[in-house]
């Protein structure tokens, strides 16, 4: 293992390990020890990375505050604090979105249906741009304090890079953002449906990331809105067990899938 500090290759492990059971090393150049965690953001974390890994899939997956979390875990015997919590969230958070992000790359349909929601973030109300495919997968997701074209613009360019697909189809309702913004970003190529009923699927799958929201009574800020959300859906969507819309799964596949993707 390469040394964190100096980057050298002279490094040789330890016969001890921490606390937490993690190997140590000792460099030969720069004449510092280390551990598996050094240099990472899982650096002098209380707790194994596998339990903070669990509690910030909980954070995110169930409709647990973080003094909730906090308490769960203090019947096991581990003590931390509810700020504890939401200084993981902030760390872990983002890597984990990426990951599932760079996952799907290339996976969605060329079918998408967009449209936003409401959040309430310091008291005020902006809009959680939202898009899935035919088969109701994941696109992406874009928090704006404005709704208008140029947020939709941005959306649809986000999509883009994060997807590595242009669209054939793109559904949405009559808001006036959308057209041109449509035109802007894709040109002619694409086209352009505008029916607030063809979007109801759509709507529907907004009830999972309300449904999560609303018992936090909203966000102090919009960074931490954005990287929730964005998490949120992300874990969602990494742990929806079917392929396609109304597909029925067995309870016993659904409990399998879970479980292997959990483990992943």
């Amino acid at each position: 293992m390469r040394c964190p500090h100096c980057q050298s290759a002279s490094t040789t492990e330890r016969s001890d390990r921490t606390a937490h059971g993690y190997r140590r090393f000792r460099c030969y150049d720069c004449r510092r020890q280390f551990n598996e965690r050094t240099g990472s953001v899982l650096n002098r974390l209380q707790l194994p990375s596998d339990v903070v890994f669990l509690i910030v899939l909980w954070r995110l997956r169930l409709k647990l505050s973080l003094r909730d979390l906090a308490e769960i875990l203090l019947l096991r015997g581990l003590v931390f604090s509810h700020e504890a919590v939401r200084d993981w969230e902030a760390k872990l958070a983002p890597r984990l979105t990426e990951a599932l992000r760079q996952r799907r790359r290339g996976e969605i349909g060329r079918s998408w249906y967009v449209d936003e929601t409401y959040l309430k973030v310091a008291g005020q109300w902006q809009y959680l741009y939202r898009a899935i495919d035919s088969d109701g997968n994941l696109v992406d997701v874009f928090l704006s304090a404005t709704r208008d074209q140029a947020a939709a613009e941005t959306f649809f360019r986000s999509a883009i890079k994060v997807t590595g697909i242009i669209p054939e189809t793109i559904t949405t309702d009559k808001h006036a953002g959308y057209p041109p913004a449509i035109d802007e970003v894709f040109g002619e190529d694409v086209e352009h449906r505008k029916s607030k009923y063809k979007n109801n699927h759509l709507e529907q799958d907004h009830r999972g990331v309300k449904g999560r929201t609303r018992p936090m009574r909203g966000f102090k800020s919009p960074v931490s809105a954005a990287r929730f959300c964005r998490a949120y859906d992300e874990v969602r969507n990494f742990l929806r067990p079917a392929t396609r819309r109304k597909q029925h799964i067995p309870a016993v596949r659904r409990r399998a899938i879970h479980v292997q993707r959990v483990a992943a």
